[in-house]
């Protein structure tokens, strides 16, 4: 059903408006059935959305997998899980932190992020990660997140454990969340991979794959477990958050051709039940 683009002035007011859109899907999700299943991008920009999530007092379990995982241990700082869940957390303990002692949480937004940062960057003694590399919860935020790998980031263990829990949760994601590259990639189905036919193929019967970046991100060079292009279809809404005009060109040239070398391509002019919203600021 293609697409409908969303424009934003700046990246704050984009931010803002996925955050309540995904917020209006969880509540009437939970308002169904008690709970909500979302597939969420990794990286720095959806951050302050999942921040807004943690913060909204949604009532009932949210259960959070990311789109596409480094196969790396859990407490790796390149781990998305880790960083999913540090989100969380630190949005968690912001909102306790201000229930205590009074004020708005959401004015104490940038100093969160700030903190999320430090903490992402490894500069928090107080981690919330054991030795193994699980997390322990500083407050219930009624949002648990999956891991789509073994906590020692195993490869093959990974994809094994990926695909048998995404067979016992057949049912469609409420909302899923992707960022675009440069190059035109969505979660981890990169334009060079090997196996990127896997990926994208819309009867692969695949759930998720096993794939290897080529080139390797230099930031990131690591294989990955990534959600296959149907199974992130398989959702009640899809959207795409897209910045800067190096990348609107990337997106103009995948919504112009369908045989565009970019995977987003594939995304776009999917046969699909609902249209892909594209969020997008300078």
């Amino acid at each position: 059903m293609g697409w409908i683009e969303h424009d934003y002035p700046d990246a704050q007011t984009l931010v803002a408006r996925v955050s309540a859109t995904l917020e209006a899907t969880c509540r009437q999700a939970l308002a169904a059935r008690s709970h909500a299943v979302l597939a969420l991008a990794g990286g720095r920009t959806p951050l302050p959305v999942y921040a807004h999530l943690a913060n909204a007092g949604l009532a009932g379990r949210i259960l959070a997998l990311p789109t596409d995982e480094r196969c790396v241990p859990h407490d790796h700082p390149a781990c998305n899980l880790r960083n999913l869940r540090e989100a969380f957390d630190s949005a968690a303990l912001a909102l306790v932190r201000h229930s205590r002692v009074g004020g708005n949480p959401a004015s104490d937004l940038s100093r969160q992020q700030q903190e999320l940062d430090s903490r992402l960057r490894g500069n928090d003694d107080q981690s919330p990660y054991g030795n193994d590399g699980a997390l322990s919860r500083h407050a219930d935020t009624g949002i648990d997140v999956h891991p789509l790998t073994t906590a020692e980031g195993d490869v093959d263990a990974s994809l094994a454990l990926a695909r048998t829990w995404l067979a016992a949760h057949p049912q469609p994601f409420d909302a899923v969340l992707l960022g675009m590259g440069a190059d035109g990639h969505f979660a981890s189905l990169f334009p060079g991979a090997a196996n990127l036919a896997e990926g994208l193929a819309p009867d692969s019967g695949a759930d998720a794959i096993a794939t290897l970046p080529d080139p390797l991100p230099p930031e990131a060079p690591f294989p990955r477990i990534s959600l296959t292009l149907p199974r992130l279809l398989h959702a009640g809404d899809v959207h795409l958050v897209v910045g800067g005009q190096d990348k609107r060109a990337v997106l103009r040239r995948a919504q112009q051709d369908p045989h565009a070398p970019f995977p987003v391509a594939a995304l776009l002019h999917a046969a699909q039940a609902h249209p892909i919203h594209i969020h997008w600021s300078p």
